[in-house]
């Protein structure tokens, strides 16, 4: 055993050669041998190859070596991998792969209760907001601007609600509320993507209402078609840059743990106190972003208003109550969409355990108050429902 100091005391029997020219080593335990000990086996010792002998089967003894009680060729050895140095032997700082939503409330009975009030409630929104996007496209009295923006915020807040609401629901009747990093993202992306869309599409919605008061005559020529369909599509684009600007700022950041996420969904302020970075910068950014978005449509919304109250002193009594009834809507849209998302994103980066609430306000009760708004306040809106009923659903169910 002299050549072979690293093996034990064993005994070696020579077994049939394997494919490939390699010889397999049987090694038979025996007893303990120290120094100056005798071999304990208790069985007659077998012929076969010592050691030496084994290394004596190839012409060259440099191209064999032991492992794992087999002769193989060095060159059949898959070489070890370098040990890790310098970073190599840093921990991951991307190793956090979801995250753990803790919900409204962690009351099982709270859960149940919620689940079957905010399925009534995106039901509601779906259905009500769906309901004007086809009035609007089938009646051809809704054909002004006015109703096309209507339809395009209606087309919006659908998909807005649906960005938090179905996995709202799906983890209320969870026990364990988690969510991918790539699904939080994603959820993160869509979320500002339509809410961006909101905000752009409301500012709309305002110059139209300034042009159609303040300047009657001109403004079937300012706010044709292709107008229209060009501040829809500004809006879209507006949406997206925002949005990308804050997925941007997100997603580069190390998450390596705690993963919880105090709310219901994934949005900048609970991520930016999950990261294990100085996000100080990122937080100001985050916020100069989503200011600029909301104090931009929000300076043009009032200078619209303002500009319209100024304008209505020379009006009669008559048109002054007709205008401010159709502005007076558009007012409580934007109230009710603007001051939470103000309270929310222009604010420092740290989070209230208030905010949950006043997101289920902007995410879905904002989205089903809007058709509310607008239809009940709106006697052309009302007697065009009451036509596309009359048209599509009456005749189904006469012949039902």
């Amino acid at each position: 055993m002299a050549g072979f100091p690293h093996l034990p005391a064993q005994r070696w029997s020579r077994l049939p050669p394997l494919p490939g020219g390699q010889w397999d080593i049987q090694t038979l335990p025996m007893g303990p041998r120290g120094p100056g000990e005798e071999t304990t086996d208790p069985s007659p010792p077998e012929p076969g190859l010592s050691v030496p002998d084994a290394r004596a089967l190839s012409s060259d003894p440099r191209f064999w070596t032991v492992s794992s009680c087999h002769l193989k060729p060095r060159e059949q050895i898959t070489p070890l991998k370098p040990p890790p140095r310098g970073r190599d032997l840093m921990p991951d700082p991307y190793n956090v792969t979801e995250f753990i939503l803790l919900g409204l409330s962690p009351n099982q009975q709270v859960q149940r209760v919620c689940f079957a009030v905010f399925l009534l409630l995106y039901a509601a929104v779906v259905l009500g907001n769906l309901l004007l996007v086809l009035t609007v496209a089938a009646s051809t009295s809704l054909a002004s601007p006015m109703y096309f923006f209507l339809g395009s915020l209606s087309l919006v807040e659908i998909c807005y609600s649906s960005t938090t609401a179905p996995k709202l629901l799906s983890d209320l009747l969870a026990r364990r509320k988690a969510i991918s990093v790539g699904g939080c993202m994603a959820q993160l992306f869509f979320l500002h993507f339509f809410g961006g869309i909101e905000m752009l599409v409301l500012t709309a919605m305002a110059y139209d209402r300034y042009v159609a008061i303040c300047r009657p005559l001109h403004y079937a020529a300012i706010m044709n078609r292709r107008v229209c369909a060009a501040l829809v599509g500004v809006a879209w684009a507006g949406g997206l840059v925002h949005s990308l600007a804050q997925v941007l700022l997100i997603f580069p950041l190390p998450f390596c743990g705690p993963n919880v996420i105090d709310h219901y969904f994934c949005d900048v302020l609970p991520l930016l106190q999950l990261a294990c970075s100085d996000t100080f910068l990122v937080g100001l950014l985050i916020v100069a972003n989503g200011g600029t978005l909301s104090v931009v449509s929000f300076v043009v919304l009032l200078a619209s208003y303002v500009v319209i109250l100024v304008h209505l002193r020379t009006r009669s009594s008559e048109g002054r109550r007709k205008a401010l009834s159709t502005c007076g809507s558009h007012v409580t849209v934007v109230t009710l969409f603007f001051a939470p998302c103000v309270f929310i994103y222009l604010r420092p980066s740290a989070t209230l355990p208030v905010d949950k609430l006043v997101a289920v306000f902007y995410t879905v009760i904002t989205p089903l108050l809007n058709p509310v708004i607008y239809s009940l306040r709106n006697a052309e809106v009302k007697r065009a429902v009451k036509n596309l009923w009359t048209r599509t659903v009456q005749p189904v169910t006469d012949r039902g």
